[in-house]
């Protein structure tokens, strides 16, 4: 960075990289460079993504102050993002279509989740699988979205219900990766490839920053530098 020079730095992590000796090193070595240095734990959902989804922003100017952007009035919600998808995905998308493979007895504990936002904790006995039945935490897993509401954090598991609240909000499946990237924010024709497998382009788009977000911090430092 020393060598370097840059006239911005952004970066983002998880939030609790704020406490960390080294994180706190970082700054004060920025500042030393001349770098004004503002840090804030956003949640993208403030900023037009429909997910929560909490990061560490770090931006530092030598050119001066410079502001993360101001949030959003409305958040985007699961509704918005998924609820009515173009024909061409629903037809022809392969990241919409691989299909799931499940036991009779989790399809029969998926369907009886209640539909837009339920959980298993609804589940009857008969149905609650044997790794919860003494499990305290975790009630997302096998829970449902809701409609009018921001995803969960979208992970590597993301269409795995096991791994969270990855269950579609009504219809009897875990979201599917072409419903993924849109909570991420992606283009609805962005490109995933398959060639390693569904879990590797889940890993793909869960580990992502959302694009939408991204945006909205390079238009900040795009602004900064122009005013400069």
């Amino acid at each position: 960075m020393g060598e370097l020079q840059p006239k911005v730095v952004m970066l983002e992590n998880v939030p609790n990289l704020a406490r960390y000796t080294r994180y706190l090193n970082f700054k004060r070595g920025l500042r030393k460079l001349g770098y004004e240095v503002v840090d804030k734990v956003l949640d993208v959902a403030d900023f037009g993504v429909p997910q929560r989804r909490k990061r560490l922003v770090v931006l530092a100017s030598r050119l001066g102050p410079i502001f993360h952007p101001a949030p959003l009035d409305r958040r985007k919600t699961v509704r918005d993002a998924i609820a009515t998808l173009p024909p061409d995905i629903i037809d022809n998308d392969p990241l919409h279509n691989l299909g799931e493979q499940r036991s009779e007895r989790v399809r029969r504990l998926i369907k009886a989740i209640p539909k837009d936002g339920g959980s298993r904790t609804a589940l009857s006995p008969s149905l609650t699988l044997k790794c919860h039945e003494k499990q305290d935490g975790f009630y997302d897993v096998y829970g449902r979205m809701k409609w009018d509401d921001v995803s969960p954090t979208i992970t590597g598991g993301c269409i795995n219900p096991s791994k969270g609240r990855f269950l579609h909000p009504t219809e009897d499946r875990a979201i599917t990766l072409r419903e993924a990237a849109l909570l991420q924010s992606f283009p609805p024709g962005y490109v995933f490839s398959l060639r390693k497998g569904k879990y590797a382009a889940a890993e793909m788009i869960g580990n992502a920053l959302p694009p939408v977000f991204s945006r909205m911090q390079a238009e900040v430092i795009r602004k900064h530098l122009v005013k400069q």
